[in-house]
């Protein structure tokens, strides 16, 4: 399908691949015209060459429950039109970025993604950081006298772009950059909060596909992509798991308390049993029955009535959770616990004391030491 590139994205792991990139290359089909994304990986470079050795052309592998049956079907995703190495390709970047047909930014970095080097200079090429990164498109793009895009992160924080655009309005201040150039990226283009919901395992081992097509990718059926709606700004796709809304918090909040909290709540519990994977853990006759009642007695509770259907996405996350076919390692969810135990467990547990004048017993016992991990027996 011959489409303008429309879309510049940071990042080339597999969450987007699965997710974004899939929605606009279905919505592409559907005769929307969406366009084409054209990938920045700032690290490394071996998914960039396999994507360009691939023509952009990959397939997700789709399995798992929906409707409540056990479902696996596989789909080609074109939307990637080029994969390009910020260290090696900035020019070409930013050409992309000076192009008319662009319209949207998109992102997915890693935990640290946000952060801003001290060493970031606004004459490097290219900025060390992402937002760095970011800033100096938005200003090539400004400064070839192109209209202003939509920016939409894709990275599970709260407000996402609200801090996104704060940290670069921030570091514009930091590199002089003011007039025209600070009311084009604070102001003229839009920054969208999102919340992303769907589990992507990754390459599914030992798949015939993958002789011919090494960058496939396996994913659940199950995606939630909640993007801000901002008046004067049009919707750029239009998709079934695609949600536009003036408000993405409440669907944050549901996702990251049940079941982010349920991740981190059964990796507490989990990980001193040695178990080593999410499905095996909840099919555990102790500790399956122990988070559905965490989540049922004391989660749902503090979100009734802030959410939508708080305890109906309760059960909808333990069957993803069960999904026969996704190896989901809970070593992947131990990385930067601590960080992940505040964000996701403590809330629940200082809210429930709070609206209900007692303290929530379950989560008080596995955060009794600070909700740290202790090693296999």
């Amino acid at each position: 399908m011959s489409l303008p590139e429309t879309i510049l994205q940071f990042g080339t792991g597999r969450f987007l691949r699965a997710f974004a990139d899939l929605f606009i290359h279905q919505a592409n089909l559907a005769g929307q015209n969406v366009g084409k994304v054209v990938l920045v990986q700032s690290t490394g470079g071996a998914r960039a060459e396999g994507l360009t050795k691939n023509q952009g052309r990959y397939h997700v592998l789709i399995r798992g429950f929906e409707k409540g049956q056990v479902i696996e079907r596989l789909e080609e995703c074109e939307s990637i039109s080029r994969a390009l190495l910020a260290q090696t390709q900035w020019e070409e970047i930013l050409q992309v970025a000076q192009s008319p047909n662009l319209k949207v930014i998109l992102s997915n970095t890693t935990e640290a993604g946000y952060e801003v080097f001290p060493q970031d200079n606004s004459a490097d090429v290219p900025p060390k950081s992402f937002p760095a990164k970011l800033l100096a498109v938005l200003r090539s793009r400004f400064e070839a006298g192109e209209g202003p895009v939509a920016i939409v992160p894709c990275e599970l924080r709260e407000n996402n772009a609200k801090v996104l655009r704060t940290i670069v309005i921030e570091l514009m201040e930091r590199w002089k950059l003011d007039g025209p150039l600070s009311d084009f990226v604070a102001n003229k283009c839009t920054w969208h909060n999102t919340l992303v919901d769907r589990i992507v395992t990754g390459t599914p081992a030992g798949h015939p596909l993958l002789e011919q097509d090494p960058m496939l990718i396996a994913c659940e059926p199950y995606a939630l992509f909640a993007i801000e709606e901002i008046p004067g700004s049009p919707r750029w796709i239009e998709h079934p798991s695609i949600i536009w809304t003036p408000d993405v918090l409440p669907y944050f909040l549901r996702k990251v308390r049940l079941l982010n909290g349920a991740h981190t709540a059964l990796l507490i519990k989990a990980w001193p049993k040695g178990f080593k994977i999410v499905r095996d853990a909840v099919n555990d006759s102790n500790l399956g029955p122990w988070v559905a009642r965490l989540l049922e007695t004391e989660v749902v509770p503090v979100l009734e009535g802030r959410v939508e259907k708080p305890r109906e996405f309760a059960h909808e996350v333990l069957d993803r959770f069960r999904n026969p076919f996704l190896d989901h390692k809970l070593a992947d969810i131990s990385l930067h616990h601590d960080q992940k135990v505040q964000v996701r467990l403590v809330p629940s547990r200082e809210e429930f004391q709070t609206q209900f004048g007692n303290p929530a017993p379950m989560l008080t016992d596995i955060l009794a030491n600070g909700g740290k991990l202790v090693d296999p027996e």
